[in-house]
Order: structure tokens, then C-alpha cells, then sequence
């Protein structure tokens, strides 16, 4: 039997067990077909989690927010909310029903975020992660739950028969299990057990699962990992047998291969649009803007019009950052679009699909995105909008979107002649690098009743600590930074420090956190050269600037608080390394000076000078 022969024989047999235990929803005659994400649909998602953003993704700290996020997302997209037996990001996932005090939060937590979402009409969207599973002792076992009073467990003969090149299946037999007799139907995967989805068992926990993510928990739809390590027809039977109210999948690949498994799902499942992020990425760091109009390797975006005529727009969650594709680390660079960040948002916000914005950039531009997405709303933008490109040259890139209300035009990249080629148009608003314009009277009208953004977390007092180390001769210095139970910002071994400033003639590394002007708080730290490496003791109590140097070797490195000495030496110098920037309308853009180079280029006021970035 052929590889497609035994994928249709797995799909017969599901087909018939999943109606076995189809929910009684699924009984009931449908009117209209079933897909995966609503047609003319004018919502934007946000990614709430970044990769160790442990901090920033905590439940409570993302409930917090939900005043915030409501006017501008109706989905927000949640990490992997199970536990996994220790701090991770989900993607090792272990417990399906039974244990859910994850490292963003309790379960109670969990709840109380996804039903403060829902009052403010904000959908969560669950991390589903069902390609591969976490065993809990050995090789091959998994979780025993029990769920409404039915038993859920996996077991030996729901892995893959080639599960890990036959490593897994040389451990079985020499340990007296069996794995099942299929083969996996998709890529495989060595970091965990590749799951049988033609198993009755593992449908029958997958249906169970899915039922109490989203009846239980109560999130809106699914955002399904790496879809490719499995046939997607087991999407279209699990989504079938589920209806969220939203699906997309990870299928990480070039636009056919993705049109394919929208097609095999049933287009009961969108997909991420890999290749809109790459043609982004491409035209920002190449400075050759007409790239947005051009193929990225042979592959039109699917909210392109050059791929199907636009036919796949519905299906589209467009993206230009994530978890995956961030610059994380010197040893994880991933392939991060290296500036223009504004820019790259700008011509997502403003085209066909269901964009998504990253987390990170939402924190460093959350006005300017707002403004985009009221621009977007303005307009009527939806995931079915027709656009066609206006101009297109190496500096520069135009397209106009006509959504139910009214078009817009992006602009994007040099914007000098922007006003005069756009002859009749107004701007409703514009940054480095972008801008949105429309000709359409009654928007403008519009336009000026919509309010400027405006955010709880704003009114919210914060402060500077600036921590200093003096270079200890290491090959790199990173530093740990937490408050009470809590990262700030990054996981274990913390942000890898760069930065650095001379004081009396000496290098200092390091790094400024934004933290609650509270009475009494304090923050901790710890000075380390990376994971498995050598490490300073716990640094306690820091409640406001401090320099330190390495004092012994002993076991763990103990440090020496210079502040007294380096603090007047660095006034008398007029040294401030962590003095914000400016852009030139007055708004802070940065909290360090250092940063900005980061951030985008142009120029900026940092203590009363310009400085230019390029």
C-alpha cells in the first residue's frame, strides 16, 4: 500500500470512529458549511507571549491589560496553557486535562484571564499542541487523566511506528513495548513522541481535549503547531467534530504547500502567511521597497493578488515578527527583520488577511499601532479586501485597500514624495517610514472624531533602575533580573548585555529596567556568563541605581557594590548611559539612548543633542 493509499485508509477509519463519538452538535444538520475562520472579517489578533517572555506573558499580567487590548484586537493569542513539568513555553506539552498551573499561572488565573477577555470582547486562542507529546517517566508513557468522569491516557501504540528514525521503536522492543503499526503521515519530529493520529485512542483524546479547551476553559479557537507533522486531514476531522470559531495552523512552508493544507483541512483551518512575512522581511532589509510587489522565492503571499486571484485572503493570518523568527539570542538570530519595524506593521495593518502583532512590538509602539488599527477599522479593512498597488520603486511602496467603509492608502518607505504623488489624499496618519492616506470625505469627517489611543497601563507610575557591572573579562555577560516570584522580562540566563559606557576610564556593561514605582519595591539580580556557566551569587534588595564588581571566584562569583564611587565618578563626567531618546515631535522613543539604533533609524534628541541613527 502506498503512502497516500494509507493515509486515505486512516482517513475512512477516522471518519467512521469520529462519528461514533461526534459530540451531538455534530448530529445536528449544518446550513451553511463549516470553515475554520469567518469570511469578511475585520479583527486583528495579537500574539501575547514571545519565546522565555515569561514576564510579560503572565495570565495576570495580560488580564490586566484587556482594557487596553479591547478596542484594537478581538483575538488574543495565549502560550500553550498546560503544565509540562517545569518552566517552558508549552511546546513540550504533557498535561491535557489535569494539571494547568503553567509557567504563566495558575489555572485559576488562566480562567479568570480567558472570562475577563470574553466581558471585553476579546476571543482567547489556545496553543494547541497535539503533533507530539511529553512523556512522563520513560521512553513511551504518558499522563493518566481522568476528565468528566472518563479516563484519558495515551499509550505505547499511539506513537509512530518510525517515531525518531526507529530510535523509539529500538527502545520499545528492547523494553517490552510496541509502538503502533503506521507510519507517521507527516514530517517527523525527534525532540518528543510523534503521535498516531489514525489511533482511535488518540482521536478520541484529541476530540475530549479540544472539547475542553473550548467548553471548559472557554477559549474562542485554536491555533494549531506545526501542522505539517501530520496529515491535515485529521484537522479537518478534529476542527469538524470541535467548530471553533477560529483555527490556523503552523504549516511552515511556501505558499502551495500551505494552499494545499488549507485544502486538506476542509478550509476548516487558516493558515499562517509564512510568505507575507518573508516578502516584509525581504523588501525592509534589503532597502528595496517594490519587493512587496515581487514573489519571495518563487511564492506570491496568499493575500496577494498574483496567487488564486486573492481566493485564499479568507484563510490568511498575516504576521511580520514571532516567537520563532525574532532575534532571541547571538546563537538563535532566527532571520528578524532588522529595522522598520513601524513600517513592516503599517503595510500589515493595512492590507487583506487577519494580521497579528507581536507582542514585543505592541510594548514598544502600542500608540502607533492603535492608531494603524483605527485607521484599518476607519476603513472597513476586512480578510476579503481587494487592494492593488499604486506605485512601486526601490525606495518606496504604495497600495490602496478598499475595505466596506471606504480605501486607504499605505505608503511605505521614503515618504518625500509621498503629499505630491498623492495628489487629492489626505494624511490620517503617519511615522519613519509610513504613512496612511485616504481621499474619501466622509472618513475624514470620521477621522476626526475618532479619540487618540490611550491606556490604563500609561497612567501606571514606572521608573528607571540602571544596574552596572564593571568588566569582569568574560567572553559574555548577561544579566537576571527578577522581583518576587517573577522574571522581568527574560527566563534563566537572562538578556545576553552588549551595551556598554566608560566611567573614569573603565568599561561597564549594562542594562536599564522599567519597574513599578511602588514604595518598598525592590529587584534582584544575577550576573552570569550564560547557561551552564559561572554565575554571581543572588544580588538582593536593589531599589534603585547600582554599580558592582566581581570580588571573588569562590564557587559562585560574589560582587563588590561600587556605587558610591562609580555614581560621583559618572556625575562628574556627565555620563548617563541610560538617558532616553527622543524622536523629533517630543515622544520618548526609547528608554535607553543605546537602544535606538535598534529600534528604527533616523534622528533623535538624546540629552538635549541630536543624534543620527543609519
Amino acid at each position: 500500500m502506498t503512502h497516500a493509499a494509507k493515509i486515505l485508509h486512516h482517513a475512512k477509519r477516522i471518519i467512521m470512529s469520529a462519528a461514533a463519538i461526534a459530540c451531538t452538535s455534530m448530529s445536528q444538520a449544518q446550513t451553511t458549511a463549516y470553515t475554520g475562520w469567518p469570511a469578511d472579517y475585520g479583527g486583528v489578533m495579537l500574539q501575547g507571549f514571545y519565546w522565555d517572555g515569561f514576564g510579560d506573558a503572565q495570565w495576570t499580567r495580560l488580564a490586566a491589560q484587556a482594557a487596553d487590548f479591547a478596542p484594537y484586537f478581538s483575538l488574543v493569542w495565549l502560550p500553550q496553557s498546560g503544565n509540562c513539568g517545569g518552566t517552558s513555553m508549552g511546546y513540550d506539552d504533557l498535561y491535557w486535562f489535569n494539571n494547568y498551573n503553567s509557567s504563566f499561572g495558575t489555572e485559576a488565573e488562566l480562567r479568570q484571564l480567558i472570562g475577563t477577555f470574553r466581558e471585553a470582547g476579546i476571543g482567547a486562542i489556545a496553543d494547541v499542541v497535539i503533533n507530539h507529546r511529553c512523556n512522563v517517566s520513560n521512553w513511551v508513557d504518558f499522563p493518566r487523566e481522568t476528565y468528566q468522569g472518563e479516563t484519558y491516557e495515551l499509550v505505547s501504540t499511539d506513537i509512530c511506528a518510525n517515531d525518531d528514525g526507529g530510535d523509539t521503536q529500538a527502545w520499545a522492543t528492547a523494553n517490552g513495548y510496541s509502538l503502533s503499526s503506521a507510519n507517521d503521515t507527516g514530517e517527523g519530529w525527534s525532540g518528543m513522541r510523534d503521535l498516531d493520529h489514525s489511533s482511535a485512542n488518540v482521536q478520541r483524546c484529541v476530540h475530549a481535549y479540544l472539547h475542553f479547551l473550548l467548553n471548559d476553559l472557554g477559549y474562542a479557537g485554536f491555533r494549531y503547531d506545526m501542522v505539517k507533522g501530520y496529515a491535515a486531514l485529521y484537522t479537518n476531522i478534529y476542527n469538524t467534530q470541535a467548530q471553533p470559531a477560529f483555527s490556523v495552523g503552523e504549516c511552515w512552508d511556501g505558499t502551495t504547500t500551505i494552499r494545499n493544507w488549507i485544502d486538506g483541512t476542509g478550509k476548516t483551518s487558516a493558515a499562517f502567511d509564512f510568505q507575507f512575512r518573508y516578502t516584509v522581511r525581504n523588501a525592509i532589509n534589503q532597502s528595496n521597497w517594490a519587493m512587496l510587489g515581487r514573489q519571495n522565492d518563487g511564492n506570491w503571499p496568499l493575500v496577494s493578488n498574483n496567487y488564486e486571484s486573492g481566493a485564499y485572503r479568507q484563510w490568511a493570518v498575516t504576521f511580520v515578527e514571532n516567537h520563532d523568527t525574532e532575534y532571541r539570542s547571538a546563537k538563535a538570530q532566527q532571520d528578524p527583520i532588522r529595522c522598520d519595524t513601524l513600517a513592516a506593521n503599517a503595510y500589515m495593518l493595512a492590507m487583506p488577511g487577519t494580521p497579528c502583532v507581536f507582542l514585543k512590538h505592541w510594548k514598544a509602539y502600542k500608540h502607533e499601532l492603535a492608531r494603524m488599527i483605527q485607521a484599518r477599522q476607519l476603513c472597513g479593512i476586512t480578510n476579503t479586501s481587494t487592494v492593488s498597488t499604486m506605485r512601486s520603486a526601490e525606495g518606496y511602496y504604495a497600495a490602496c485597500v478598499t475595505g466596506t467603509k471606504g480605501a486607504l492608502v499605505v505608503w511605505v518607505g521614503n515618504q518625500d514624495n509621498a503629499a505630491a504623488t498623492l495628489t487629492g489624499y489626505t494624511c490620517l496618519t503617519s511615522g519613519y517610514h509610513y504613512s496612511y492616506w485616504t481621499n474619501d470625505a466622509a472618513l475624514l469627517s470620521a477621522w476626526q472624531t475618532v479619540p487618540e489611543p490611550t491606556f490604563a497601563e500609561d497612567s501606571v507610575e514606572r521608573r528607571d533602575i540602571t544596574i552596572y557591572l564593571l568588566d569582569p573579562g568574560w567572553s559574555s555577560v548577561y544579566f537576571y533580573a527578577w522581583d518576587g516570584n517573577r522574571y522581568i522580562e527574560d527566563s534563566w540566563p537572562g538578556e545576553r548585555i552588549n551595551a556598554t559606557v566608560t566611567i573614569g576610564g573603565q568599561r561597564y556593561y549594562y542594562r536599564t529596567f522599567s519597574v513599578a514605582d511602588e514604595e518598598g519595591y525592590t529587584m534582584n539580580i544575577i550576573f552570569n556568563k550564560g547557561s551552564n556557566a559561572g554565575q554571581t551569587v543572588d544580588i538582593t534588595g536593589i531599589d534603585s541605581d547600582r554599580y558592582y564588581e566581581i570580588a571573588s571566584t569562590t564557587n559562585k562569583y560574589t560582587v563588590r557594590d561600587i556605587t558610591a564611587t562609580a555614581a560621583v565618578t559618572a556625575a562628574r563626567a556627565g555620563v548617563s548611559a541610560a538617558a532616553p531618546a527622543y524622536d523629533l515631535a517630543g515622544r520618548r522613543v526609547s528608554r535607553r539612548a543605546d537602544a535606538v539604533a535598534a529600534i528604527r533609524r533616523g534622528v533623535y534628541v538624546v540629552q538635549g543633542r541630536k543624534v543620527a541613527v543609519r
